[in-house]
């Protein structure tokens, strides 16, 4: 519950910056648009009202001036803040929060499973090494000093190697369940961030949709202009969530492949050993 309170907490505040920020420089720019309008207004009066003899001079300007604009293309950055923009910033934001909140999960199980892998091989070496050196306490205490589910589940064996191999055998089954649930911690959450992604882009198309057929009741005319205008606004909160779900989806089938393995790992693992416990037990 820890964790899920600072995630959310994290990506409040991470969309609020953005959110305050896009609707700032969209404020920001609009009086700038207007001043340049009413500039360049006067500029062509004043072109207009100049002599016959300059008005050449002044085409080449303009000419240069309008060369030099169409060769300045936009950045990537301003390109994705203006389509932001236009999608309309609510949906676009619950859109943006869905992603955030679903990376910060995808890469807090990455981490756990990574901090979970462990070279298996090398610790059923060295744990026959001390069983035979040692006995059952110096291998206990080789997997107490041990990071990882596999570990964890020999040590949960040992402590009941007393008991018979059999009881060795039902412990680390009932313990690798649970340490298999911990692996899949917060994977379904990762699942409703995937599929809240394309479903909040395609409310959001409907909502652009019904303002755009509003548009259209308002002026009383089906222009190409009013309905291509408003079938942009409606279909970008669409791409923007499908963006979110095929970025998320990649992540999770990554977390789905390293779950997959630990666990194969486990199983292989226990089995081995088991035979070096049953190879102990008949040598004392």
């Amino acid at each position: 519950m820890k964790k899920l309170i600072a995630l959310l907490t994290i990506a409040g505040f991470m969309t609020f910056g953005i959110s305050n920020s896009v609707l700032a420089q969209q404020e920001e720019n609009t009086p700038q648009t207007e001043q340049v309008a009413a500039e360049a207004t006067e500029q062509v009066a004043e072109e207009a009202a100049a002599p016959a003899e300059e008005a050449a001079p002044v085409e080449e300007v303009v000419e240069t001036a309008t060369i030099e604009e169409a060769e300045e293309e936009p950045t990537f950055h301003e390109v994705l803040k203006k389509q932001y923009i236009d999608g309309g910033w609510g949906f676009m934001t619950l859109v943006l929060v869905c992603l955030i909140l679903g990376l910060a999960l995808c890469i807090e199980r990455i981490i756990y499973l990574t901090l979970s892998t462990s070279n298996t091989k090398k610790l059923l070496v060295d744990l026959e090494a001390a069983l035979n050196k040692g006995g059952v306490e110096k291998a206990k205490e080789l997997c107490r000093n041990t990071r990882g589910p596999v570990a964890s589940i020999f040590y949960q064996g040992l402590m009941r190697y007393n008991d018979g191999l059999d009881e060795v055998e039902k412990a680390m089954i009932s313990y690798g369940s649970v340490m298999n649930g911990n692996l899949s911690s917060g994977t379904s959450w990762i699942t409703l961030c995937i599929a809240l992604g394309p479903n909040l882009g395609f409310f959001g198309t409907v909502i652009g949709m019904v303002q755009a057929f509003d548009s259209i009741a308002a002026a009383g005319d089906i222009s190409p202009t009013i309905v291509a205008g408003g079938m942009k606004v409606a279909l970008l909160t669409t791409v923007f969530g499908l963006i979110t779900a095929m970025i998320l989806q990649v992540a999770y089938n990554f977390i789905l492949n390293k779950i997959e393995g630990i666990l194969n790992d486990m199983e292989d693992s226990t089995i081995t050993f088991m035979d070096i416990l049953n190879d102990y037990s008949k040598k004392n």
